[in-house]
């Protein structure tokens, strides 16, 4: 049988300042005790020819999306030409650049949470709230990240993820471990395997973007301790170095260190992949992307397991990251097509087909959509139970856009035990106030 995929994400959401954040409560997003949202009839599909215009960017995975293009040209008559832009910086430049000169798609994929705030987006894309199908489908701490200012604008254009530890099964086996629910079992965990000789956690050092998953996938962990943390973080009013909880994720980077495969500063995100499959090491903290990179090398995961990097104290939660959204240019002159387009892209027909094409890495967001048969068991199995017990949270990104640029070297010399973890905080918040200053906050010196 199909799992329900119940998305019962809880999130401390942060108030609505400047272009910081999404204006939503906490109350609002996190349905009540659990409940999905209010079933809404699904539109009858007509068929009716059409072009229209949709960009992503080339770092997200399209085989998935254009599966469905081709399902709604067979179903409801419309094309959908695909432009692609460049990711990072540049692509972001772009987005922006489009929009202030009316040459955008009609539908443009682009970042939820503070990002989308940034873009002034009740200038440039359609409100859905008063779709009810659409809004009926989404939830609730989804559809948080994609609403400014109580306008509801995206849908989700993929699954989502999270920055989580992926464990070798059968190494847990042999030496008889269980998933640890704090982090003190966790170095247990990691100092029994290196005494047995295994590597017990892989660091993938070469691809420095990996060594800042240990550090943002604490965040759920750190909100539960502190739900105003990300509020504070955004006012000037608290940093990471002068919080305990904010302090310890970055410890967590430091702690690590003992335990890396001895070429961690040369072992790349591909080599991780092989490693964490054949058993060359018994953990690794990345995003659960990696369990799609692992499943197209070797036609197999279930050895991977997934849990939430463990609390320093309290009860552990699972950090996520929400999907890339779709977003329709409200001056389109295709404004009804794409809509229909949109529409069906959340339907059950389309995230089968979908599904079809690309296994989920995490939940796809929607209310009462039930997860494929083939579903990998560390998505189906472990990151459900996350999602069922509303033991979630975000990261810290879509709570604010305070991000420092240089948040991958200051995470890569604290894992690499070149700073301790006073000293790395303390850089990153001087990165987090150049970041608050070019975004036009008045900051305290």
């Amino acid at each position: 049988m199909k799992k329900q995929l119940a998305v019962l994400l809880t999130a401390a959401m942060v108030t609505s300042m400047g272009l910081s954040a999404v204006s939503v409560s906490a109350e609002d997003a996190t349905a009540s005790d659990g409940e999905a949202a209010e079933s809404v009839a699904e539109p009858e599909w007509e068929y009716e020819e059409a072009t229209i215009t949709l960009m992503i960017d080339t770092d997200m995975t399209d085989a998935g999306l254009l599966a469905v293009c081709d399902l709604a040209k067979e179903k409801l008559g419309i094309t959908v030409e695909v432009e692609y832009r460049v990711g990072g910086t540049d692509g972001d430049n772009l987005v922006k650049t489009r929009l202030a000169s009316g040459d955008m798609t009609d539908i443009c994929a682009y970042n939820s949470g503070a990002l989308l705030s940034a873009l002034n987006p009740s200038e440039y894309f359609a409100d859905l709230s008063d779709d009810e199908w659409i809004a009926s489908r989404l939830d609730a701490t989804y559809a948080s990240t994609v609403t400014v200012n109580d306008a509801l604008y995206g849908v989700p254009a993929c699954a989502s993820q999270a920055g989580a530890v992926m464990y070798n099964k059968d190494i847990y086996e042999e030496y008889g471990l269980e998933v640890p629910t704090t982090w003190d079992e966790f170095l247990e965990n990691c100092q029994v395997l290196q005494d047995a000789g295994e590597t017990a956690v892989i660091g993938s050092f070469a691809d420095s973007w990996t060594t800042q998953v240990v550090f943002l996938g604490d965040n759920a962990n750190l909100m539960a301790l502190d739900p105003d943390f990300a509020t504070n973080l955004t006012n000037g009013e608290d940093t990471y170095a002068g919080n305990e909880y904010a302090l310890a994720s970055f410890q967590k980077c430091v702690d690590l260190n003992p335990y890396y495969n001895s070429d961690y500063l040369a072992t790349s995100y591909d080599d991780a992949c092989d490693m964490i499959y054949n058993g060359d090491g018994a953990h690794w903290i990345c995003l659960t992307q990696a369990l799609s990179n692992i499943y197209e090398l070797y036609g197999d995961n279930s050895s991977i397991g997934v849990f939430a990097i463990p609390a320093t104290e309290g009860d552990t939660y699972l950090t996520t990251w929400m999907p890339t959204s779709l977003y329709l240019n409200k001056n389109s002159e295709n404004y009804d097509a794409a809509l229909r387009f949109m529409e069906f892209y959340i339907s059950d027909e389309a995230l089968d087909c979908y599904t079809e094409t690309i296994l989920p890495d995490g939940p796809y967001c929607i209310n009462g959509y039930e997860l494929p048969d083939n579903a990998y068991p560390a998505v189906a199995e472990d990151m459900q139970a996350y999602f069922d017990s509303g033991m979630t949270g975000l990261a810290m990104e879509f709570l604010t856009d305070i991000k420092g640029s240089n948040c991958m070297q200051i995470t890569q010399e604290a894992g690499s035990g070149q700073t301790t973890a006073e000293e790395a905080a303390a850089k990153y918040d001087s990165d987090c106030l150049l970041q608050a200053q070019q975004l036009g906050y008045e900051w305290a010196q």
